[in-house]
């Protein structure tokens, strides 16, 4: 075996999420166990089932209806709002979704009303993070009673989204934005909004801290579940496992070489313009795993001493000059994961996935 190699951890995933899960029931707020970052493996939801999650959440219809088939009777939430060509599988396969433009959701209303159902949605409204979501009291008065003229869905929740484009953090105040507007909606529309969903890992420091605002009963988790890690937060968890995720790859080639490229210097294989610190000549490995298979920005080497320094579309450069000469050529360097290197490594169909319980 030579491909490089994704390690998953499910005792560890089940711990994070034991922890976690029980933590935010304590608190009154359902976990929604995000699975985009892995793909949906069935290995990694049953360890989050056995840590105690029971609701799921997707941005990609195809891992849904994926891991719905592969685990029965599973709760999914889509949390990407879908293109209108999806409404039919929507409605067939997801529990209910994220929505928030009025042409996609009639065409899930359409969709739900053929298949004799009606289909629960969650309003998205954008807090500032500037991604999706109604923005502002003016867009929301325009679309809530088209909602309600909508026989197919029923609006069971609003949402929100923060630190995933904008990188704006949640605080006190846009979070409580939720919770002023699920009463605004509830007595000037008569609506019966149950369900606010604050968004994800980066909302848990609210909860934390014992400042989330009262009514907020819903947080969508992937990454603080599968690697104990808030990024956005730019912190770890305390008590989490951060190695559930472990990528591997294979020393190809050990040299030292200077640290600056020789030579005029233009653009990269992807037409950036990277800089390159002057450290003097350093022992340099060459592992064979690059861009196409994981995003190397987001691995740690678990050596001591190893650093990343770069890599191509087909290789990853790591310094092994402060290792101690342990690296040899033929050896498995090994990187914890963050979220990013996941999400490629189990898209990737150069990466072997091995499961274990170590």
């Amino acid at each position: 075996m030579y491909a490089p190699i994704l390690e998953i951890n499910t005792k560890k995933v089940t711990e994070n999420a034991k922890k976690l899960s029980e933590f935010c029931t304590s608190k009154g707020v359902e976990l929604v166990f995000a699975t985009k970052g892995f793909s949906a493996r069935p290995e990694v939801i049953r360890a989050a089932m056995a840590g105690g999650i029971t609701s799921f959440a997707d941005s990609r219809m195809k891992n849904i209806v994926a891991a719905k088939r592969a685990i029965p009777g599973l709760k999914y939430l889509l949390i990407r709002v879908p293109a209108i060509p999806e409404a039919e599988e929507v409605v067939r396969w997801a529990d209910w979704s994220l929505q928030s433009q009025i042409e996609v959701i009639r065409a899930v209303s359409e969709a739900a009303l053929q298949q004799g159902k009606v289909h629960p949605i969650i309003l998205m409204i954008d807090v500032g993070d500037l991604r999706e979501g109604v923005f502002g009291r003016e867009q929301l008065d325009e679309i809530v009673p088209q909602i309600l003229d909508c026989a197919g869905v029923k609006l069971v929740g609003l949402g929100t989204n923060v630190g995933c484009y904008g990188s704006v953090l949640p605080s006190v105040d846009n979070t409580a934005i939720l919770v002023q507007l699920r009463d605004y909606l509830n007595s000037t529309y008569g609506c019966s909004i149950s369900v606010l969903s604050a968004g994800g890992t980066c909302a848990l420091k609210l909860l934390e801290d014992g400042t989330m605002p009262a009514g907020i009963n819903q947080l969508r988790m992937g990454e603080a579940v599968l690697y104990g890690e808030d990024t956005t937060g730019n912190r770890f968890l305390e008590g989490c496992h951060q190695d559930a995720f472990l990528f591997k790859a294979q020393v190809v080639e050990l040299r030292r070489k200077p640290s600056v490229p020789i030579g005029e210097l233009g653009r990269d294989g992807k037409g950036d313009t990277p800089e390159y610190p002057d450290r003097g000549v350093r022992l340099r490995a060459i592992c064979a795993a690059g861009k196409q298979d994981v995003a190397w920005a987001a691995l740690t080497p678990t050596l001591p001493g190893a650093e990343m320094i770069g890599a191509s579309s087909d290789h990853l450069i790591v310094d092994v000059e402060d290792c101690g000469g342990q690296v040899q050529v033929g050896d498995w360097l090994e990187f914890r994961c963050g979220y990013m290197a996941v999400l490629d490594a189990t898209t990737s169909a150069y990466v072997d996935v091995v499961v274990t319980e170590r």
